[in-house]
């Protein structure tokens, strides 16, 4: 059996361990930050852990395996890829390994459905999700979620899968492939992950490359990136978009607004539980999916847009008072998925900063008709409060219930103030990340209009964080 060396045992590292060693083969795992905890729980599988390699060290761990495997978190400036390119190593990650041991499934594979994108990922890989399970078909969001590919392929109870592809996965593919794929949009993002946007544009557009003549590849009709590399798809293409394309919103004598596909109605808006642009698309898009792959019908993806409730952290509805209503949107790290926040509201006061991801922020002013004020927080706090300089009140806090009293104080009714920071948050939240900021805003939320009678909380608001 090959020797794999798996560098990084975080949660996606560590199952991939455990499904090397369960199939026999020899490995080699290594990680930046080591712990005992982690060296330990490798122990059991009969794995030592190189903790904290210097270059020398990656250097001759690559050289003695067949393939090297990083984990989603280690970026490609790192060492081991550097190492691994130039001694010539194929470099494979987990949801690869994962799609070929799935080809050699006694019984056969069974079907996979990829989505990928800069924003979206999570909500249209579980609204797809729940879309099959309408369908009476037991499937699993897997991929960039709590449950890795190569952990979820092992349940034989499961009918498919949808896998939510991140850049950092589909970077090092070698043979993975869906029988429907759908890329969303791709804006600036992770650059300080990939080398430079040729390279994060090239990792997204991997989702298609070992499709069949037979595949569906699905691509956002509005960003003209996506629709160039869908020109290029060796499967059938089809597109989605708000107003056009094959999967759109339509507007029908009677019914009003109506999501439509190739062959007709599939649900009204109105029907929806919440239905902001992003969010019709998304469920186009979802929609095309598992229609398209022959999964599911018109009747399990109505079933599905009707009931179902978007993750935590993404303009979720935290509370209302005085006609003013508050959202979380700490998911939204980069300045695109702040604006798909700024541009659902026609008024609002805006929080946000954190640790940019070396990002143009000043994207985030481009919208001045929507904004009320801003509360700049974190690290970026001095560059977002220059980018609205001129454009709308700004205030600066030093903490995040600062930031709610100052946003409170900003707010008239009718606007909605939200938490949409267009930054990582690790400058605050070292541990927990974007959930932990979220957490903390709907707290603090609540803590401020608590005293009020009037305060409306919406039912998830104390069930806690979902990611």
């Amino acid at each position: 059996m090959p020797r794999v060396l798996v560098y990084g045992v975080a949660i996606a590292g560590t199952a991939l361990v455990r499904g090397l060693v369960h199939r026999g083969y020899h490995v080699i795992a290594a990680d930046d930050s080591a712990t005992p905890n982690t060296a330990e729980l490798l122990g059991e599988f009969g794995v030592d852990l190189v903790g904290s390699p210097d270059e020398a060290t990656i250097a001759r761990l690559v050289a003695d395996c067949d393939f090297v495997a990083p984990a989603p978190g280690v970026p490609e400036t790192h060492a081991v890829v550097t190492a691994a390119l130039m001694q010539g190593r194929p470099l494979r990650s987990e949801i690869d390994v994962a799609y070929e041991w799935e080809q050699q499934r006694v019984g056969g594979p069974r079907p996979m459905l990829a989505i990928t994108g800069t924003d979206g990922k999570t909500t249209t890989t579980l609204l797809a999700a729940q879309m099959l399970h309408a369908a009476g078909l037991r499937a699993l969001a897997a991929g960039n979620t709590d449950v890795p590919l190569v952990e979820a392929i092992d349940d034989d109870a499961l009918d498919a899968f949808v896998v939510e592809c991140s850049s950092f996965r589909l970077r090092w593919t070698t043979c993975f492939r869906a029988e429907a794929a759908a890329w969303l949009n791709l804006a600036p993002d992770h650059l300080n992950w990939h080398r430079d946007m040729a390279s994060y544009e090239d990792a997204k557009g991997r989702i298609w490359t070992n499709q069949r003549a037979d595949d569906v590849a699905i691509g956002f009709v509005d960003d003209p990136t996506v629709m160039r590399q869908l020109a290029r798809a060796p499967g059938r293409t089809i597109t989605f978009g708000l107003r056009e394309g094959d999967y759109r919103c339509a507007s029908l004598p009677g019914v009003g607004g109506t999501l439509m596909g190739p062959d007709g109605p599939l649900c009204g808006v109105s029907e929806m539980r919440r239905s902001l642009p992003h969010d019709i698309t998304n469920a186009l898009a979802a929609a095309a999916l598992v229609q398209q792959s022959g999964l599911a019908g018109v009747g399990a993806i109505s079933s599905a847009v009707r009931t179902f409730v978007g993750p935590a952290h993404r303009i979720e509805p935290v509370g209302e008072a005085h006609g003013v209503r508050w959202y979380n949107d700490s998911k939204a790290t980069t300045p695109h998925a702040a604006l798909t926040a700024i541009r659902a509201f026609d008024s609002l006061v805006l929080i946000a900063g954190g640790r940019n991801k070396g990002l143009d922020l000043s994207l985030l002013a481009t919208e001045p008709g929507r904004m009320r004020g801003v509360v700049a927080i974190g690290e970026a706090a001095d560059v977002i409060a220059a980018a609205f300089d001129g454009v709308c009140a700004v205030r600066r806090a030093e903490t995040m219930m600062a930031a709610v009293d100052a946003a409170s104080a900003m707010a008239r009714p009718g606007d909605a103030v939200v938490l949409s920071p267009a930054c990582a948050s690790f400058d605050w939240y070292p541990e927990g990340g974007y959930p932990a900021r979220g957490d903390d805003f709907r707290a603090c939320v609540h803590a401020q209009l608590s005293a009020n009678d009037s305060a409306k909380y919406s039912a998830s608001d104390t069930q806690g964080a979902t990611t």
